[in-house]
């Protein structure tokens, strides 16, 4: 009896003694590997938005420059008083907040552009905007601010932990925003440059610290700080020494320089900043010979997230010490009670085995399921031996039943079973490809109308930026269609979460809007669109994005439809039907029309006439979001050729 005691305790205490505690370690190994995970995550996010301000201090760097050469101003100057460019160029140098900006001519150029390929490209009629790493000798010679700008330039080293050995003891070249644009003003043929030092700027710096890590007040706020290096050295950052003085000059540890200036690969882990441990993110830079010369950092420090693991981790063994420590000697007690009866009821049993039928358990003081147990087991003993005979012998007949029977059960649940699974996993599959279908089609339309307005950006853009503001405008709209599309598929799984967002519509004004998202589609075939909107043409009421979205599949399913050069009408027009005034819109095309055969499936889910171009659910979803505005959508084939839909709106 020993041995079931032991099988007992085993059996209670195994998943309480070991297996829980296998279980915890597991979830939280994953846990800690999935915090650490989405910390290095946001350390990346981050090491984005500091780099896309560094590029946009380049890129509006080179636009200012840029911008002032090709000024009129810059012009006269230039044809008039040439003697006066300098001190024009130092006035407008002040006003751009750059800390260098002359003018270099033609022939001088020619000679410095193998130097500086900046000025290379300059020659070649194109601006160019690079970082570049100035001597001491080249900051000395830009004219007016060179001294000041050699004396900023220059940063003493510091003696740093785990940074690669140097014998150098003064940072003094300068890292510089380096930007040329050509010059074609009559007497002043050349090159204009201008730049920023970021060394010790420290607006520069700040700025992305602010961008990256806002301050919000809160407790769990990130510490964050950005550094910029030129090559492993700390020329501008706001990382903070012992002294609480900014770590100008101290250097990167040898493993991330090793990682990111040897390699060209981006830092993303933990790394020993100046004093302390940082969740980090380091990215190379190169200048405009396509070297590595410097590094962008950004990072948060570790301790607080540190100390919030070993927090969870504390609070989890501390719960479960509880757990054991109050659940174990309550099962022993419990399972005292339970061995004394079990061990009567085994020895029993035994002693039955063994032959003797008259051995019996006899009275058990507890008035519980065991005591109920040995009860009728002892009932059953005193039965066994009146009908030991009779049941051997319909033990045989009723076992053959019992198989036969369960046979038969087995067989008819294995069907059931199939069935139903086949019958759930049908359904299933039906909605989640209905559903599937629809939202990859309304994410289709919205995406479309982005590439298109992205091609006519590639198409336009130039040096000038106002012929495509309003695609960029459009493309904003776009987005919000996406967002609008999750949101129905949202709906669709929980609609009772969800409203529909009607309004006053002015058909017209959302037909040009739709015009003009679909115009490189109408115009790419050749084709030519008439609109006639009827003044009197009440709003409607309706979500402006979803007739947005029912107008843009009709015309582009007209312009298609037309295989030739073709010409496009719609219009808008009063009309009323029965007692509910309206408007209405009318898409008319000179197309070969729809087949009479097919008019009345056009609007059936997946149905399309053209074969591995489309998923037949353009018109499908249309009805359904003009029938929920209570609106209703009809075609048929107009006499002088070519299809005409209908959508009617209430108002």
């Amino acid at each position: 009896m020993t041995s079931v005691r032991l099988r007992l305790l085993i059996l209670a205490l195994l998943p309480l003694a070991v297996l829980m505690p296998l279980l915890l370690l597991v979830a939280i190994n994953r846990w800690s590997a999935n915090y650490d995970n989405l910390l290095i995550t946001n350390v990346a996010s981050d090491l984005r938005i500091a780099d896309q301000y560094l590029q946009r201090l380049l890129t509006s760097t080179g636009s200012e420059v840029t911008s002032l050469a090709r000024s009129l101003r810059f012009d006269e100057v230039a044809r008039t008083s040439p003697a006066g460019l300098p001190a024009f160029l130092e006035e407008n140098r002040r006003a751009l907040g750059l800390d260098f900006l002359y003018f270099m001519p033609q022939h001088e150029a020619r000679k410095r552009s193998a130097d500086w390929p900046v000025i290379d490209t300059a020659l070649r009629g194109q601006p160019a905007t690079e970082i570049d790493i100035f001597t001491p000798g080249d900051l000395l010679s830009l004219p007016q601010t060179g001294v000041t700008l050699a004396n900023r330039a220059r940063v003493p080293l510091v003696a740093t932990v785990a940074a690669q050995p140097t014998s150098r003891q003064t940072e003094d070249r300068g890292m510089v925003v380096h930007s040329a644009t050509p010059v074609t003003a009559i007497g002043a043929q050349g090159v204009l440059i201008g730049g920023l030092l970021l060394n010790r700027n420290l607006d520069f710096i700040d700025t992305i610290n602010a961008l990256v890590y806002r301050d919000t007040g809160t407790t769990g706020d990130r510490q964050g700080t950005a550094t910029l290096f030129l090559e492993d050295v700390r020329v501008s950052t706001n990382v903070r020494l012992f002294a609480g003085e900014r770590a100008l000059g101290t250097r990167v540890s040898a493993a991330v320089r090793a990682t990111v200036l040897d390699k060209g690969q981006t830092w993303l882990d933990s790394a020993f900043v100046v004093n302390d441990w940082y969740i980090s993110a380091y990215r190379p830079l190169t200048d405009s010979f396509g070297k590595r010369v410097g590094m962008l950092y950004v990072g948060f420090l570790q301790a607080p997230f540190d100390a919030a693991k070993r927090r969870a981790y504390l609070l989890v063994l501390a719960a479960f010490l509880v757990v054991l420590a109050v659940s174990a000697p309550l099962f022993l007690r419990l399972a005292r009670n339970i061995f004394a009866p079990l061990e009567r009821m085994t020895r029993t049993m035994e002693e039955v085995e063994a032959g003797d039928m008259t051995a019996r358990i006899g009275p058990i003081a507890a008035r519980d399921e065991i005591g109920t147990v040995a009860a009728h087991l002892d009932t059953l003993l005193d039965q066994v031996q009146e009908r030991d005979r009779a049941l051997r012998a319909w033990n045989e007949d009723l076992n053959a039943r019992v198989e036969a029977r369960t046979a038969e059960l087995r067989e008819a649940n294995a069907k059931l079973e199939t069935t139903y699974q086949q019958l759930v996993m049908s359904e299933k599959l039906a909605s989640i490809g209905e559903i599937t279908a629809g939202v990859a089609h309304e994410i289709n339309n919205p995406a479309a109308v982005i590439q298109g307005n992205l091609d006519v950006i590639r198409q336009t853009l130039g040096a000038h930026t106002e012929p495509v503001i309003t695609e960029l405008n459009l493309i904003d709209r776009q987005i919000g269609r996406i967002t609008a599309i999750v949101g129905k598929l949202l709906q669709f799984a929980r609609p009772g979460e969800f409203g529909t967002f009607e309004e006053n519509v002015d058909l017209a004004s959302v037909l040009r809007d739709c015009l003009v998202l679909v115009d490189h589609v109408v115009t790419r075939s050749g084709h030519t669109v008439t609109l006639n909107a009827h003044p009197d043409t009440p709003p409607v009421r309706i979500n402006p994005g979803e007739l947005q979205q029912v107008i843009i599949n009709l015309v582009t399913n007209a312009a298609q439809a037309m295989k030739t050069p073709g010409h496009l009408t719609l219009t808008t027009r009063p009309e009323d039907r029965g007692s509910c005034p309206g408007a209405a819109l009318l898409v008319a095309d000179t197309g070969p029309g729809i087949p009479k055969d097919k008019l009345p499936l056009v609007f059936d889910p997946f149905f399309t006439t053209k074969q591995g171009e489309g998923t037949g659910l353009g018109l499908s979803v249309s009805q359904t979001l003009i029938q929920q505005a209570g609106g209703r959508i009809t075609v048929r084939n107009r006499v002088e050729g070519g299809a005409e839909f209908t959508v009617w709106l209430p108002g």
